[in-house]
């Protein structure tokens, strides 16, 4: 069945912090959504691309070489491989675009790790 998303009704279901909901699919691909604050871990994902769209506030994605700065309505592909840490300095929302093989911190396990895919 085909129907809209509406984003911020989406975001009002759920409170936690990076904890990535999907909310559509796209091919072999799932679109989540997460409020993010704080800093997250150091990680890569070996074998997919990941794309942040930045909805709400402000996020820094350091990589190795570099800092990555988004504002509302940016986004950046960070392509598989790239280690990256994000950081949100206050609560962020965010779009991501990733292929449904993709683990929630890559090759790194933590206690932020999210094993289950969860709708909204």
């Amino acid at each position: 069945m085909i129907s809209k998303v509406n984003l911020a009704e989406k975001f009002s279901l759920f409170e936690d912090l990076w904890h990535p909901r999907v909310v559509g699919e796209l091919n072999d691909s799932y679109v989540k959504l997460a409020k993010l604050s704080g800093e997250f871990v150091w990680h890569q994902h070996a074998d997919e691309d990941e794309m942040f769209f930045v909805i709400k506030g402000t996020l820094l994605i350091r990589l190795r070489d570099r800092d990555i700065t988004l504002e509302k309505g940016e986004f950046v592909v960070i392509p598989k491989g790239v280690e990256h840490f994000p950081i949100a300095k206050e609560e962020v929302y965010v779009l991501l675009l990733e292929p449904k093989s993709t683990l929630h911190t890559g090759d790194v396990v933590t206690e932020r790790t999210v094993t289950t895919i969860d709708w909204v």
